[in-house]
């Protein structure tokens, strides 16, 4: 019936719902919030209920003279029990998607991630070069205005974007150079603090190519709200073919 699927991995103008996920992860974030709604709109609907009810029998007029409430052990047993199984059902598949989160498979490929006032640093430290053991590393500042071209995303695009291999297990490595900043992108399910002194880990693995945006997440100054992210998912073949250019690039400089 549709002939291609188009995806929103960047916010749009009075959006409500979540971006469309490009990992694993964020698949299982959008699952674990679906089924929280459902038990969220049940009992959200029980207690106006419940509240109905006691506004339209407990009236003066209906029921002048207080009456004396009688106690009773199996309505508390019954309030007790059903809500903790109700939690039971929510904290299983909570306990899962936790799990996943801090889940690290042998990584194919390192990217180091570093928060300045106010841009990004990248690193692929995977890739140093053979002489004189330089990496393969960039900034990447928030792209001006006068500089954007039509269709890019105002506040959101960058000089430099971070190119990433689809269907690959990819470790984040995560550290600030200044004061508290945090890598978020909403697509990925990712939000890692940076903090200066510390190396916090995470895992990603794309499902799919695209252009991903985020921004920092963390107040870290004046121009907190100029620190954007951009992340471009690519074949294997086609990183392969990128670093190779850049590496090449550093040896001969």
């Amino acid at each position: 019936m549709f002939s291609h699927i188009i995806f929103c991995d960047a916010a749009e103008p009075w959006q409500l719902g979540l971006q469309d996920p490009a990992t694993p992860v964020m698949e299982g974030i959008i699952n674990f919030h679906n089924h929280l709604m459902f038990f969220m709109v049940f009992i959200a609907m029980f207690v106006f209920w419940m509240l109905s009810r006691i506004l339209a029998y407990f009236t003066k007029e209906k029921n002048p003279k207080a009456e004396q409430f009688t106690h009773s052990t199996v309505l508390e047993i019954v309030w007790t029990i059903i809500p903790a199984c109700i939690l039971l059902v929510i904290a299983i598949p909570s306990f899962a998607l936790l799990y996943s989160l801090d889940e690290m498979i042998d990584p194919t490929t390192t990217l180091k991630i570093v928060g300045h006032q106010w841009y990004w640093s990248y690193e692929y430290s995977d890739y140093s070069t053979l002489e004189g053991g330089d990496t393969l590393n960039f900034d990447s500042y928030m792209l001006p205005e006068d500089d954007l071209v039509k269709g890019s995303f105002r506040l959101l695009e960058v000089d430099n974007r971070v190119l990433l291999p689809i269907n690959t297990h990819i470790r984040l490595l995560v550290t600030a150079a200044d004061v508290l900043h945090s890598w978020a992108v909403p697509s990925f399910g990712i939000k890692v603090d940076a903090c200066p002194g510390r190396l916090t880990q995470a895992s990603l693995f794309l499902k799919r190519a695209g252009v991903y945006y985020g921004q920092c997440s963390e107040i870290c100054g004046v121009n907190h709200a100029f620190m954007p992210i951009v992340v471009r998912g690519v074949p294997v073949d086609e990183y392969v073919s990128w670093i190779a250019i850049r590496l090449d690039g550093l040896n001969i400089s």
